[in-house]
């Protein structure tokens, strides 16, 4: 453990590394001044605010959900909305601002869930890597077919096989 934790007054600052699938790579932390880690400049800005961290040895998938306030550029309501930071990878993880070369200790990583928007405010559920053990591997087994009637599994080829009708008016049976 980090002996930088054993003083009664802290150098303690939480750090977000956020990479997007598109490769866009932003640092987050929650001190009030940027930290260069890594060649990767930690923004003072947003801060986040993480719930509490609970790690465990089990393979119950753990989850952290993390909100902050949408007051920086980089971060905007539009590519919340748009997803394109749904699927994003999320290191969390807490550092010595006063000596930022010192290891970090990691506290969570995963990636980020579906990202919930009120105002300029959001919430995301970050999943660890234990989630992935809740996803299904191979589609689930049926005595139907699985294809749909034409796609590329189905193989019938359905150009020979349709027709195309033009309506040019309708009437309402009474009842």
């Amino acid at each position: 453990m980090a002996t930088w934790l054993d003083p009664e007054l802290t150098t303690l600052a939480f750090c977000w590394r956020l990479a997007r699938r598109d490769g866009v790579v932003l640092g987050f932390t929650s001190h009030d001044r940027d930290i260069v880690i890594g060649g990767l400049t930690y923004r003072a800005a947003p801060g986040m605010v993480p719930s509490a961290i609970e790690r465990g040895a089990s393979l119950e998938a753990d989850t952290v959900d993390l909100s902050g306030v949408l007051s920086n550029d980089a971060i905007t309501a539009t590519d919340l909305v748009a997803g394109r930071w749904d699927g994003a990878s999320l290191r969390l993880f807490a550092v010595d601002w006063t000596a930022a070369e010192v290891d970090p200790v990691p506290l969570a990583r995963g990636t980020l869930g579906a990202v919930q928007m009120a105002g300029d405010q959001f919430e995301v559920e970050l999943q660890g890597p234990a989630s992935a053990l809740d996803r299904p591997v191979i589609e689930a087994v049926s005595r139907d077919c699985r294809a749909e009637l034409g796609d590329v599994r189905c193989r019938v080829d359905l150009a020979g096989r349709s027709m195309l009708v033009a309506v040019t008016s309708s009437s309402e049976a009474e009842i």
